[in-house]
């Protein structure tokens, strides 16, 4: 008896507001074998698929106009295998259940993004990272995984088995199948303390190299308009718990970074020349702090204010370079930006389309406020990246093409051999994929 949920179809919307599509049929299928069924339906039927997540990408890499597919029943824990140090969890498990789960077991992944709305395989098929030193992204940590593929066929791939398609699958952009599962690397929970500080941007640029060397996690937030940036170092503790006071705590991650800098972006947008003044308001609102705690309770934040986002990942050595460049544009432009520009950093990868492949990476975001017009700096930020070889976050606005990204990654013919192999009706394509891929 089949329990899947078909909804009506209506228009379905990401997150930030930038995409919408009207797919055929919403499907969300209680078991992976109802997912092999919907698949060689839509096939038979020829209706492309793509499995949508919470809608977190500000691209258009999971919009179609066949049939959606949405994880909600497929969710949970399957298996934890503490002797090998892995967790094996369903595909539509959204980040911030998987974290306080493993907490509850004494476990922990060892690096995150800084928000955790997206559902596991969300986040990994469009590399969601944070910042490290040492340690990479999520779909780094992945060990197998398993996908549908265009013949309804469940396909398991792991280093030994199937590694052509592992080395593809963890960052596979929805274009191979439709992950069900995913075995994590995790380890025993541990404690991080966070020590936030503000800095001069000539400071923290000029000693960028050592805050990366010095620590195992360091990001930093330049506030445009301003010299002024603040710096973020996570590192292991040996001590107690000793997490933000409530009070503190809600002062800094709910009234200062959420509703008073809604408010601050709602006036720069109704009012741009007022967004310098702000800024510099904004750039002071946050004091240094230090506090410890599990680690996601440090990597993630709430995130309540809604904006779009563009960021490339750049050779390590050159971010500084690239980073002094938009802020000469933004300053002899006419541009306002009411957002900080953020700076993380991953070591190299094995990862075919991982933005950090075969290479040590430093990324910069740029962000403003939804509703703002976003082009004209987006445009500009995205010349000087280019002009340095960075590749864009697969989730996140870009205009670059499969001839541009074909350049810059290695190893793109592999990932695109393997889409070849395993769809080559393009099922599971559509018009982003067409772009960045090619057909």
């Amino acid at each position: 008896m089949t329990r899947n949920r078909t909804t009506a179809t209506r228009a379905w919307r990401n997150w930030a507001g930038t995409v919408a599509a009207r797919p055929a049929r919403v499907v969300s299928p209680a078991s992976v074998e109802e997912l092999t069924g919907i698949v060689r339906r839509a096939a038979a039927e020829g209706l492309r698929v793509k499995a949508v997540g919470t809608g977190h990408s500000f691209t258009a890499a999971a919009a179609t106009d066949g049939v959606l597919i949405r994880p909600d029943l497929l969710t949970g824990i399957r298996e934890t295998d503490r002797a090998a140090g892995t967790v094996t969890v369903a595909a539509g498990t959204p980040l911030k259940r998987l974290n306080t789960a493993l907490a509850r077991e004494g476990l922990s992944l060892t690096n995150m993004g800084d928000i955790m709305e997206q559902t596991v395989a969300g986040a990994t098929s469009t590399g969601t990272h944070g910042t490290g030193r040492d340690s990479a992204s999520i779909a780094a940590q992945i060990r197998a995984l398993e996908l549908v593929t265009a013949d309804g066929s469940l396909l398991r791939c792991s280093a030994e088995e199937n590694p052509e398609v592992f080395a593809a699958a963890r960052i596979g952009l929805g274009a191979l199948g439709v992950v069900t599962a995913l075995t994590l690397a995790v380890e025993p929970v541990f404690l991080l303390t966070a020590r936030e500080e503000p800095m001069t941007f000539d400071r923290v640029t000029a000693e960028f190299d050592q805050h990366v060397a010095e620590n195992e996690h360091f990001e930093f937030y330049w506030f445009p308009h301003t010299g002024n940036c603040n710096t973020k170092r996570n590192n292991r503790s040996a001590g107690h718990a000793a997490p933000p006071g409530r009070l503190s705590g809600w002062i800094d991650d709910e009234l200062l970074s959420n509703g008073a800098f809604q408010m601050a972006c709602s006036l720069g947008r109704a009012v741009p020349a007022t967004i310098p003044a702000l800024a510099k308001i904004s750039s002071r609102a946050l004091s240094a702090r230090t506090y410890t705690d599990i680690p996601y309770k440090v990597f993630t934040s709430p995130r309540r204010v809604r904006f779009v986002e563009m960021e490339y990942a750049l050779p390590r050595e050159a971010a500084i370079g690239a980073l002094r460049e938009v802020k000469a544009m933004i300053e002899r432009s006419p541009l306002r930006v009411s957002f900080p520009v953020e700076i993380r950093t991953a070591p190299a990868d094995d990862i075919a389309l991982s933005t950090a492949s075969g290479r040590e990476s430093a990324y910069i975001a740029v962000h403003l406020y939804r509703g703002t017009p976003y082009r004209s700096y987006f445009t500009a930020v995205e010349r000087i990246m280019t002009a340095h070889g960075g590749r864009p976050h697969w989730g996140k606005i870009h205009t670059r093409d499969a001839a541009y990204l074909s350049g810059v990654y290695p190893r793109f013919g592999e990932f695109t051999a393997v889409r070849d192999r395993l769809d080559p009706d393009r099922l599971f394509g559509n018009d982003y994929l067409r772009r960045v891929l090619g057909d």
